[in-house]
Formats: structure tokens, C-alpha cells, sequence
């Protein structure tokens, strides 16, 4: 034992744990910049440098999208674990593992409040927990989402983020697929609107249900938006895919995506698409 420490440990004292650089900085994916935390965060967790989009969790996105005061659902009960399903760890384990490090029980939550007091009610596929993936608990989430739209004939807004079905659930995951189509055409013979913000990733299985079935589409900037994955494509139609391809700004040259906003103006721009799908507000 040293001399320090040995004064260190007769004091009795032990000094506070300070910030370390991996609490201060954070590494761009996209530029590979050196970027301030606390900056990174201020700015909407968008790149200063080059405007690359970070993800955000459920809480965050529900924060900037709807006026203060707004309601959170409560996350629906499902049946877990129904299939006893085990790979490496068993599917238990891995909900255990994804809740300790998220807020919410599952990778869906619906926020019911004003968007710039316009009455809507906002869905949240928070990436972050397993992937986004499409369980039934999301699924049920999703579908309570709508009914409270429906209960206050306001327009339903759903923010994805997803790698597709949740493998461990197995068919009764790819039945949310139906449950959420039918739901979106509950609200369209409502007369609802139904807005849908593509994020990054937004792919399999929620890509070809309810993220796509939208009146309106809006994703933010070089979003990852698709089915299956560029490599499965390629092998299978064995051709180079051009640049681009499946990113936000490459759908909406297309036709597949109605505009790509910054996540600085989403708010401002879904009160904008409300007033012109729904110009009398909801009771």
C-alpha cells in the first residue's frame, strides 16, 4: 500500500465518483465527431455537425411532441412468455434485462394530450427496449392507443422504431400485424387521422402493417425505412441497390414517404398536417 492510500485510508474519507469522458462525450455514428453530452443532448440528441439523428427513447419523444400535462397510458397485461421460448437465455431473462435498463414495461407507450392544443392522442415504439420489437404487448399498446383516439375522435400519431416481430413470441406476434390493420381502419371510418412518424430503424414486420398505412407519412432525416434487409435483397435479386436505398430521403424521392422533417420541426409541422386533416378541433 502506498503512501497515499494509506493516508486516503486513516482519513476515513472517500472522494465523490467524478464524470469520466465516457459520461461527457459521446462519438457520432455518422461523423465519427467528438460531441459534448450535455450539447448532444440540448440539441434534441441531433449532431451539431453533420445532423445525424440519434435515437430517443419513448419519454423523450412523447416530451417533444406533445404539450405539457399530457396522460400516459397504462401499459396493457398480456400473457409473457406464452411459447416458454428459450435461445441463448430464456425469453424471461430477456424481458427482465430490457426493463431494468428502461422505464416502461414494454417497448410501446401512448401518451394522450394536445399537440399545440390540438387534441391527439401519440404512440411511441421506443427502439431501446428489445429492438422495438412487435410483441403483443405492443400490439395491445398500439390497439389501446387507437381506441382512446377513437374515444376522443381525436387523430392517432405513431412514432416507429423497430427491428420487426418479436421472434419470441412467434406467431402471436405476427398476429399484431392484422389486430393494428384492422384498428387504423377503425379510424379512417371514423374520419380520424391517422399520421405516422417513421424513425431510425423502422423494418420488418411493423413496416409492412401499421407504419405504412398511414394517411400521412413523415420520417426524419437518412431514417432507415424497410422490409427486409439490403443484404437479404441483393442475394435474392442479385443486383447492386442503389445509393441510398431504404433511407428516408430515398422514399420520399419515391413516393413512399410524404416529407422528411428535422426533429426540431416535427411538432410544429404534425400541428400543421392536423389542422389540414382535422381543421374543426375535437371535443
Amino acid at each position: 500500500m502506498n503512501w497515499f492510500n494509506r493516508v486516503r485510508n486513516s482519513l476515513g474519507f472517500t472522494p465523490g465518483k467524478k464524470a469520466t469522458e465516457k459520461d461527457l462525450w459521446i462519438k457520432c455514428p455518422s461523423c465519427q465527431e467528438m460531441l459534448f453530452v450535455a450539447e448532444y443532448e440540448e440539441n434534441l440528441h441531433v449532431c451539431p455537425k453533420c445532423e445525424h439523428h440519434g435515437r430517443i427513447g419513448a419519454d423523450r419523444r412523447l416530451d417533444l411532441l406533445l404539450d405539457p400535462g399530457y396522460e400516459l397510458l397504462e401499459q396493457p397485461k398480456v400473457a409473457e412468455d406464452p411459447l416458454k421460448f428459450r435461445d441463448s437465455k430464456r425469453y424471461t431473462e430477456r424481458l427482465k434485462a430490457a426493463r431494468a435498463k428502461n422505464p416502461h414495461a414494454d417497448a410501446f407507450v401512448v401518451g394522450s394530450g394536445e399537440i399545440e392544443e390540438r387534441p391527439a392522442v401519440v404512440g411511441v415504439q421506443d427502439f431501446s427496449f428489445m429492438g422495438g420489437s412487435m410483441g403483443m404487448a405492443v400490439g395491445q399498446a398500439f390497439c389501446d392507443g387507437a381506441e382512446r383516439a377513437l374515444e376522443r375522435t381525436c387523430p392517432y400519431i405513431v412514432v416507429t422504431a423497430a427491428g420487426g416481430a418479436r421472434m419470441q413470441e412467434g406467431i402471436l406476434s405476427l398476429m399484431q400485424m392484422p389486430r393494428a390493420t384492422v384498428m387504423t381502419r377503425r379510424l379512417k371510418k371514423a374520419g380520424l387521422p391517422y399520421v405516422v412518424l417513421l424513425t431510425d430503424p423502422t423494418t420488418g414486420g411493423v413496416t409492412a402493417s401499421y407504419a405504412m398505412l398511414g394517411d400521412i407519412h413523415i420520417a426524419e432525416p437518412n431514417a432507415l425505412i424497410g422490409f427486409a434487409g439490403q443484404r437479404v435483397i441483393q442475394d435474392t435479386i442479385r443486383e447492386q441497390l442503389p445509393e441510398g436505398f431504404q433511407r428516408a430521403e430515398y422514399l420520399h424521392k419515391h413516393g413512399m414517404v410524404d416529407m422528411v422533417v428535422h426533429r426540431k420541426e416535427l411538432k410544429e409541422t404534425l400541428a400543421q398536417v392536423l389542422g389540414y386533416l382535422q381543421p374543426a378541433q375535437a371535443a
